[in-house]
């Protein structure tokens, strides 16, 4: 938008379009952040911004933007455009994300659909606006889940062909593949940058059948997130929290040459096998 603030704090929400990342900005907005708000599509990108002016946020507090997660081109262009108009960002929070699907799905890019969405689109679109955040002392928060530890990487079966497929499984691959990541920027990324990870809710976001109600209410998840992702909220930086609460993670987030194997792939310019 033409009227974009850049006054105060910066903020840009991963999925929009999506109950978390809406109640997320929609938080973040309330606290008087100005905040970059990403969709998958330009017409979700346009519906998220309605809802919100019609909520009672200030136009130039916000500023869409959009990405097909399933397509890396978009997310190469979208971290291109917003590394040069963004100098320095307070905070990343990926909140896109969707569940495992019934069957097996490759994106164009040749991946697995649920690791690319997760893991590879987040991942590609933080290391792109790394030099932002840390000239901000920024803080980057990934959205993970505590099936995460019930994870396994293997990098001769990623797509399950050979293994059981079930859409717990890949689910559980992609987070476990985003808390590595998270693990690896603290520990690799430029100075000036915090990366943590956290499952943000009691329930399953994006796992809607492991739940009681359909409808659980996001709005603490939402709380959480935008807390976790103020520089005044004390972390640990790499660290995984399950809720406010700092927690173990899984066995391969704590292994660094698992996070340095994982790291190399991810540099591949295709996964399919």
């Amino acid at each position: 938008m033409s009227e974009f603030s850049s006054d105060g704090r910066i903020v840009l929400v991963t999925g929009v379009d999506e109950r978390l990342g809406y109640a997320t900005a929609k938080r973040l907005v309330i606290d008087g952040a100005t905040v970059i708000l990403h969709a998958q599509d330009k017409e979700l990108a346009d519906d998220a911004l309605e809802r919100l002016l019609a909520d009672g946020a200030q136009a130039q507090r916000l500023r869409m933007v959009h990405a097909d997660f399933t397509k890396l081109a978009e997310v190469d262009e979208l971290a291109g455009m917003l590394a040069a108009t963004v100098p320095a960002l307070d905070a990343l929070i990926n909140a896109a994300a969707m569940p495992g699907l019934q069957r097996r799905s490759h994106t164009e890019d040749g991946n697995e659909l649920t690791m690319q969405f997760n893991y590879l689109a987040p991942q590609r679109l933080t290391l792109a606006l790394a030099p932002a955040l840390a000239a901000a002392h920024g803080r980057v928060v990934n959205a993970t889940s505590r099936l995460h530890v019930g994870g396994n990487i293997d990098y001769s079966d990623l797509d399950r062909n050979r293994g059981i497929y079930t859409p717990m499984s890949v689910y559980a691959q992609s987070k476990l593949a985003l808390t590595m990541f998270t693990r690896t920027l603290a520990e690799t990324g430029p100075a000036g940058l915090t990366a943590i990870s956290v499952c943000p809710a009691d329930f399953e976001l994006d796992m809607p059948q492991l739940r009681s109600h359909a409808a659980a209410p996001v709005d603490g998840a939402a709380d959480l997130l935008a807390l976790l992702s103020a520089s005044s909220t004390p972390v640990v930086n790499g660290g995984y929290y399950d809720g406010i609460e700092q927690a173990k993670p899984a066995a391969l987030v704590r292994n660094s040459r698992a996070r340095a194997r994982l790291a190399a792939w991810s540099r591949q310019p295709v996964h399919a096998e």
